[in-house]
This record gives C-alpha cells, sequence and structure tokens, in this order.
C-alpha cells in the first residue's frame, strides 16, 4: 500500500481533504469550550486527589465527538506540564 497522494485516485485524495477540512473546523469552532472544559476538569484534581485520573478517564469518555475528546485531553496535558 502507497502512502504517496499521487498515487491515489481523486476520490480518494478529495475524502482525505474533506476529512482534513470537517476536523479542522470542529477544532476550530470548539478550540474555547475545550479549553475551558479542561480548565474544569484539572480544577478538580486536588479535590478528587488519588481517584482524579479514573474520574479524568470517565469525563473523557463520555464526551462526543471522539475528536473534541482528544482536543480536551490534549489541553488538560498542556496545563498539567506548565503548572
Amino acid at each position: 500500500m502507497s502512502f504517496n497522494l499521487a498515487n491515489q485516485s481523486a476520490e480518494v485524495r478529495n475524502a482525505g481533504e474533506d476529512e482534513k477540512s470537517r476536523l479542522f473546523q470542529l477544532w476550530q469552532q470548539n478550540l474555547h469550550r475545550a479549553k475551558v472544559d479542561a480548565a474544569r476538569l484539572v480544577g478538580e484534581k486536588a479535590k478528587r486527589k488519588g481517584k482524579w485520573e479514573e474520574w479524568l478517564r470517565s469525563q473523557l469518555g463520555d464526551m462526543s465527538p471522539p475528536e473534541y475528546a482528544s482536543m480536551v485531553q490534549r489541553e488538560v496535558r498542556r496545563l498539567i506540564a506548565n503548572r
């Protein structure tokens, strides 16, 4: 299987471009909300202590679509790294 787009059909290339466009729009429309959700989740860390990571996984698992949950997870990691 070749990963060179030039070797792919126009249909496959267009589908890939459509998906990139969809993901960019999702990111653009939800970045602020993801940062707010991440701050809320990190704010619970001191309160939940040792159970926080388990709780965090549960919260992320309940978020939809999965791409949004990934955005929030990245923001949580960023916030924790900058503490």
